[in-house]
């Protein structure tokens, strides 16, 4: 079975709706970059919401190089009851129920299946158990308010990974446990 892979930008204080540019890192750092190059050769299917798909379908088919290029041919799935048609190519729309449409594509024949922005899908995700692995890079921003990951549902989770990059992003991975 395919892993289910949560991937947020974070602040300290937990929030992951971006208010400004906090989501980039403070200096260029080439370490980071190999770490999300290799969590994209990881994966082989996008899962959005329709937001972050739109968002993401009006900027990135207009750009050139390695993020765009993964973007272009990654198995792309739109989850949403209210879009009929996606444009941008490789994209699915899933408009079932939500946990039978997810545990139906990590049933699949694949690699990880990424999750990403997408706060809405991410939230509604987060009590149904299918996320198998939260990937937090945590930039050292403290916002004060906006969308937080984790609401009050009660999650065990287990430590997998924890890297500090030269550019203040500490990357934190948890599997889920139960």
């Amino acid at each position: 079975m395919r892993r289910l892979v949560v991937t947020e930008n974070i602040t300290l204080d937990g929030f992951i709706s971006p208010m400004g540019d906090w989501f980039d890192p403070m200096v260029p750092d080439d370490e980071l970059t190999v770490v999300n190059n290799q969590n994209s050769a990881d994966s082989d299917a996008l899962v959005l919401g329709r937001v972050t798909y739109e968002e993401f379908a009006g900027f990135w088919p207009h750009q050139q190089g390695p993020v765009s290029d993964y973007l272009d041919q990654v198995a792309k799935y739109v989850v949403s009851s209210s879009l009929d048609k996606a444009d941008w190519q490789n994209t699915t729309i899933l408009s079932g129920p939500l946990e039978e449409e997810i545990a139906a594509l990590k049933a699949t024949d694949g690699k990880d299946i990424t999750v990403t922005g997408s706060t809405t899908l991410v939230r509604s995700l987060v009590p149904t158990g299918l996320v198998d692995l939260y990937r937090l890079f945590v930039y050292p921003v403290v916002q004060g308010h906006g969308i937080r990951l984790f609401e009050e549902h009660e999650l065990r989770l287990q430590p997998v990974r924890a890297k500090a990059f030269v550019a203040g992003v500490v990357l934190l991975e948890y599997a889920y446990s139960g």
